[in-house]
């Protein structure tokens, strides 16, 4: 493997002892080099270097080049998370830029590490107008592999992340007081010029810079928006190491998948509180506002969602969640299906990745369909379990449609996706009666009960409209099947 560069953000107040730390200090190989590091970065009036993903870098010390980096990466390319910013060619410079945008002032420490690594930590401070913003960065470089070890060893024991962005595209957000933007959101789109193990890849990275993103926002608590974004891209995920495995498999990507699935069950809880507030919930408070009844069930509900999310807050400040960050850049970069898997798993890898995208498709959708047309008298288990296969097969479709157009796919997704709207309100009455049984055995029975027959009603009116829902998409022509 070629040498690697990862970079990983830590909290600025750690920086100071960073390097006392026992995971740093036991690798140290060498003396440290101290220098200050003060630099800017430069855009046009109009902010086009911005709006193009690129910033220029120009430092405080005259005789030093500027150097114009991207951002941001190219939205179509594959992304590995704690990649650091590309370097490009000065002539991709769009137009002079020379107005100043945001500095940083700080110091840049060096430290040799065994095994050929060279780990530096830049720390200091972001300025813009009158606002000062602290930051640290952590950058390790050399052997792949020894960069790969060393870095999951120090996340286990310390709190280092790929970075939600680069350091320029931090310092834009701050200075003009405006959002970071991502580098990767929703789901990933496949080429079908694009190899298997590509693909793979692309997923890997893309969807893992995806729980990296919505993390904060998940930890925060204040947008449900954090928490389903992040079961949505797990689900994802592993529907793709699903997908994939005929083609790459093996301990590493078993290893990852319960990881995986670890963190999905720990948003859970939070998810669930939040669909209740915001329908059965919302909906019981509109009904009957001045019951108090109803208002201490809610209440009781918003604690349990508090206490859901500091148990998830837990999780995802702790080393599990820094594990399947940093095991997803070393999945991209070691590739273990290529050792750990079967040859013909490798051969599956050499075929076309429409070819596998086909069989991969036929056969989920024989598996949702073999329940046959008529779905009304099925028992809540078979429901339930005919739900989770349909969430299946939509995100084994949403995954693959790009391969075939959007023409061709845009009818069966559509239909699919109303086919799981339906069935998750139906489920979502489910889970809600689950919530509020425990309340009613006590004080709360009363409003428990009206929540459970509330409940009840809802999900025969949603069973009724997923059945009709399903005879729908039975008779839409899947699009990979359309020539």
């Amino acid at each position: 493997m070629p040498p690697l560069t990862l970079e990983a953000t830590l909290p600025p107040e750690a920086a100071a002892t960073l390097f006392r730390q026992p995971a740093l200090a036991t690798r140290r190989a060498g003396r440290t080099r101290s220098v200050a590091a003060d630099f800017a970065w430069l855009d046009t009036p109009k902010h086009a270097l911005a709006e193009q993903g690129m910033a220029l870098e120009a430092s405080a010390n005259p005789r030093a080049a500027r150097r114009l980096v991207r951002s941001l990466p190219e939205a179509d390319a594959p992304w590995r998370p704690a990649t650091p910013p590309e370097a490009l060619p000065p002539e991709a410079l769009p137009e002079p830029a020379e107005v100043p945008l945001a500095a940083f002032a700080g110091r840049r420490v060096t430290v040799p590490l065994v095994d050929a690594v060279e780990a530096t930590l830049l720390h200091g401070t972001l300025r813009a107008l009158s606002r000062d913003l602290p930051v640290a960065r952590l950058t390790l470089t050399g052997p792949a592999e020894a960069v790969l070890e060393t870095m999951q060893a120090l996340a286990a024991d310390l709190p280092l992340l790929p970075p939600r962005s680069s350091l320029a595209e931090q310092a834009r957000a701050f200075a003009l007081d405006d959002k970071l933007r991502p580098r990767r959101l929703g789901a990933p789109r496949l080429d079908p010029d694009m190899g298997v193990e590509a693909a793979l890849r692309l997923l890997l990275g893309h969807l893992a810079e995806v729980l990296v993103w919505f993390a904060p926002i998940a930890e925060a608590g204040t947008d449900p928006t954090g928490v389903h974004q992040m079961r949505v891209a797990l689900r994802r995920l592993r529907s793709a190491l699903k997908a994939f495995r005929t083609a790459a498999d093996g301990p590493a990507l078993r290893r990852f998948d319960a990881e995986a699935k670890a963190l999905a069950g720990s948003l859970g809880p939070a998810r669930d509180w939040d669909v209740f507030l915001a329908g059965l919930g919302a909906e019981l408070a509109e009904a009957l506002p001045e019951e108090p009844r109803i208002a201490a069930l809610l209440a009781t509900g918003r604690h349990h969602r508090d206490e859901a999310y500091a148990a998830l807050r837990l999780q995802l400040a702790g080393p599990a969640f820094r594990r399947l960050a940093w095991d997803a850049v070393a999945l991209d970069v070691r590739a273990p299906w290529r050792t750990e898997a079967s040859e013909e798993a490798a051969a599956r890898r050499d075929a076309p990745l429409p070819d596998l995208a086909d069989h991969l498709l036929t056969r989920r959708w024989r598996r949702l369909t073999a329940v046959g047309r008529d779905i009304a008298p099925l028992p809540d288990a078979e429901f339930h379990a005919l739900r989770l296969d349909g969430k299946r097969m939509r995100y084994l479709a949403e995954l693959f449609a790009p391969l075939y157009g959007r023409k061709k796919s845009r009818r069966f997704l559509d239909r699919l996706a109303e086919v799981q709207e339906q069935f998750g309100l139906a489920n979502d009455a489910t889970v809600a009666r689950a919530l509020v049984g425990p309340e009613a055995d006590g004080p709360g029975a009363w409003a428990a009960g009206v929540a459970e027959g509330w409940v009840r009603a809802r999900s025969r009116r949603a069973r009724s409209r997923a059945a009709k829902a399903w005879a729908e998409l039975l008779a839409a022509e899947p699009f990979w099947n359309q020539g």
